[in-house]
């Protein structure tokens, strides 16, 4: 008997879709409600059976209420005495949501309680015909304690209830530690509603005349108030929390949500056999059967959308305007309640995936022959190819290493792990330094020199560096190298440029040198817009620290450093022009023994130590000859060497010594220098000069003799009484030394013509 009925139920329902199928169709509707009814109060849509007013509901089961004295203007059923607000409305679900005002009861302090009856708030609620109270959907909820709430039905009988205790206080404390959960007995409890509750009525009862058991076990604590409801049960986790004030007799409205049918037959069969009040009026609509008692509902039919209870109130539903709902992403075909789609001609696949339907296959075998041939010799030639790259990045790999190795890579490294500290020293890759100059671009050139090229570069940690790139380097300097890099990044001096590392794996060496922002002072003295006017102490400062920077290397350093090429291109300006001497590319250890005595002569004309000429040893004096020169470029602000001159003006050595000659080298002075140096402080220079440039190595100073005379000279120059005439005491003190007459009688073949600006090398 019941697979007879399972079979009957299946050919209904098949009968039924088929009648959707091949119904007519009437003129859409686009309206929700009936001719000249309202389909709106507030924000909320009401379409039919409900509806605002007598006329334009089904019955009175479904009339509604729009207050519009509110706002904004509240929708208000008439189903219940209290005739609460409805807050939502759905055709589909057959659900709508009410605001009830919850049963409470409020009991006075017990100082002012003259009986044990407490207030009440409590207003009857009447049953109705077109709503039930959703099972599913709400909870009886009892708040406050100590509470056993409960519901009865119209007959007095008991349908739900729950019950909520406070928990006793902890002797010395005050304070209750909470029950973890939530509404789970303590100050609050809930429970399921039985199926078809369409009327009940909420009780309370308290434990104030308890007994003594009741007393100790279940009065641990009191709430000035206490309450019992039916609530939607999203509301016990959304609204509901442990600090929900318990002392209010006008608790707000809570929701609760209502299952709604046409409940005056029992079911769909008996509806459909009076087609006159028969609800499901659209023809493409079905009926179905409430599982909450009597009555139905109803639904537009598969492929149809609208109100089923309107007269066309069923639309056909165009899937192809709905890809990702309905899944067509190939040709669609709307069809009445239903489409068709397949992919586009030329293509195959699964036309419900976005990119589904692909070209189908229309290579001939012929034409797969000849595209499996070329991509066979493609892949041929492409491995040929990256083999080969393959081959030339390990050449790569060794020629670095190659050139690591010969560059004293190796022997550096140990250094650098068993000299106790590099001191920020690194060994940079090729890699890293094309990387901060964006491949040696032209744009990142500082300079070009006799030894190279010097580039801007920005490191990886965002360090401003100077990368310098020199062009070539001797077999014996390459094996001293290494040596020679890791004792010169040991040199930590204000006013040296600190070589902060280099790169080995190139044939020529590359040098990374901190980067000093305001260029040389040969272009603070002598460039396309040069300093209009340099105080002559400014010049004595940059003096003074370039000479405390070399002598800083001649006798601080160990091994002594022989820089080999001091000129004002080599004397860098930092941001407050403070002096800080660079380009070690001639730079020298000094040598142990005559082994080590160099076989060329490097450096720059008008720079050139004639001794070192004629000897071709670099020893400390060349470098105090050369700082005689840029001594005398600060002074002058000319040039070491002029080419377009006469002869005997070419060179800035050969001009002051035969102007000293004849009593006439005041006049090589700049003219602020003039007006600013004494008498006094002329002749000190002067003869400091003459020392320093002088033909003999042994008659010069040495780096620190000539460091602390400019900064004594210094000294002298900023002292308030330097200009007095009858102060000869203080300026014997200022200037360490009795005043001297210099007469200095200088040989014509003492003095060197050079051509200007080359960097000559001269074989012995």
């Amino acid at each position: 008997m019941a697979t007879n009925t399972l079979h009957l139920q299946a050919i209904a329902l098949a009968a039924v879709l088929l009648i959707c199928r091949l119904s007519p169709v009437t003129p859409a509707a686009s309206a929700q409600q009936l001719t000249g009814c309202r389909d709106k109060c507030g924000n909320i849509n009401v379409p039919y059976p409900f509806g605002i007013g007598a006329r334009c509901a089904r019955d009175e089961g479904f009339q509604l209420n729009c207050d519009d004295s509110a706002s904004p203007p509240r929708l208000l059923t008439l189903q219940f005495e209290q005739h609460p607000q409805l807050v939502s409305l759905s055709l589909a679900d057959g659900e709508a949501r009410v605001l009830l005002k919850p049963e409470s009861k409020c009991y006075p302090p017990p100082e002012e309680r003259s009986s044990d009856v407490p207030t009440s708030s409590y207003t009857s609620i009447n049953g109705s015909t077109t709503y039930r109270y959703s099972p599913e959907k709400n909870r009886l909820v009892a708040l406050g304690c100590p509470n056993l709430g409960y519901i009865v039905d119209g007959s007095g009988n008991y349908v739900s209830g729950c019950m909520s205790a406070c928990r006793r206080p902890s002797l010395g404390n005050d304070t209750v530690p909470r029950l973890p959960g939530r509404c789970t007995g303590e100050r609050c409890c809930q429970s399921i509603i039985p199926p078809t509750l369409n009327f009940y009525v909420p009780r309370m009862f308290n434990f104030e005349n308890g007994t003594a058991a009741v007393d100790n076990e279940l009065r641990g604590g009191t709430t000035p108030c206490r309450y019992v409801f039916l609530v939607e049960h999203t509301w016990i986790n959304t609204v509901y929390n442990d600090t929900k004030d318990f002392n209010r007799s006008d608790f707000e409205a809570v929701p609760v949500v209502l299952d709604w049918a046409i409940r005056n037959v029992y079911n769909c069969s008996a509806a459909k056999r009076n087609a006159t009040d028969y609800a499901c009026r659209s023809t493409n609509s079905e009926c179905f059967d409430t599982i909450d008692g009597q009555g139905y509902r109803c639904n537009c039919c598969q492929g149809y959308e609208g109100n089923p209870y309107l007269d066309g109130g069923c639309t056909d539903i165009n899937e192809c305007l709905r890809p990702e709902k309905y899944g067509c992403y190939g040709d669609c075909t709307n069809m009445l309640g239903s489409h068709t789609c397949v992919c586009p001609p030329g293509t195959s696949g699964n036309w419900t995936d976005r990119n589904g339907c692909r070209p189908k296959d229309n290579f001939p075998l012929a034409l797969k022959v000849v595209t499996g041939v070329s991509v066979g010799v493609f892949l041929s030639v492409f491995m040929c190819f990256w083999l080969y790259l393959g081959l030339q990045k390990r050449k790569l790999i060794r020629t670095k290493q190659k050139f690591f190795e010969h560059n004293g890579g190796v022997i550096l490294r140990q250094q650098m792990h068993s000299g106790g500290g590099t001191h920020g020293f690194r060994i940079f890759s090729t890699e890293e330094l094309k990387r901060a100059t964006h491949n040696f671009a032209s744009d990142r050139v500082l300079g070009r020199g006799g030894h190279g090229v010097v580039y801007k570069g920005v490191l990886e940690d965002k360090t401003v560096v100077a990368i310098k790139k020199s062009k070539m380097m001797e077999e014996a300097e390459t094996k001293e190298f290494a040596r020679e890099m890791f004792i010169l990044s040991q040199i930590n001096h204000r006013n040296v440029v600190k070589l902060l590392g280099c790169c080995l794996e190139v044939e020529v060496p590359m040098l990374v040198y901190e980067f000093v922002s305001n260029g040389t002072l040969y272009h603070y003295i002598h460039g396309k817009e040069p300093k209009a006017d340099i105080p002559l102490d400014t010049r004595l400062r940059i003096a003074a620290e370039s000479a405390e920077a070399l002598s800083y290397m001649h006798s601080s350093a160990s091994p002594p450093i022989l820089h080999g090429d001091v000129k004002t291109a080599n004397i860098l300006l930092d941001d407050k022009f403070n002096a800080k001497v660079s380009d070690f590319g001639a730079s020298k250890l000094a040598p142990t023994d005559e082994a080590e005595i160099a076989t060329l002569v490097q450096g720059t004309c008008g720079y050139l130590d004639p001794e070192y000429l004629m000897t071709c040893q670099l020893t400390d004096k060349s470098d105090v000859y050369s700082f005689g020169v840029v001594m005398l470029e600060l002074l002058t602000r000319k040039k070491a060497l002029y080419l377009d001159g006469p002869e005997e003006n070419r060179s800035l050595v050969s001009c002051f010594t035969t102007a000293m000659k004849v009593g006439r080298h005041q006049e090589l002075l700049d003219s602020q220098v003039r007006n600013e140096m004494s008498a006094e402080m002329l002749e000190e220079i002067t003869y400091l000069l003459m020392r320093c440039i002088s033909m003999n190595g042994e008659e010069r100073p040495t780096m620190k003799e000539v460091a602390e005379r400019l900064e004594m000279l210094r000294r002298y120059q900023q002292h308030p009484w330097a200009e007095a005439e009858d102060n000869a005491e203080e300026i014997e003190s200022l200037l360490g030394r009795e005043q001297q007459n210099a007469n200095y009688q200088l040989e014509q073949q003492n003095v060197l013509y050079l051509e200007e600006g080359r960097n000559y090398t001269f074989s012995m």
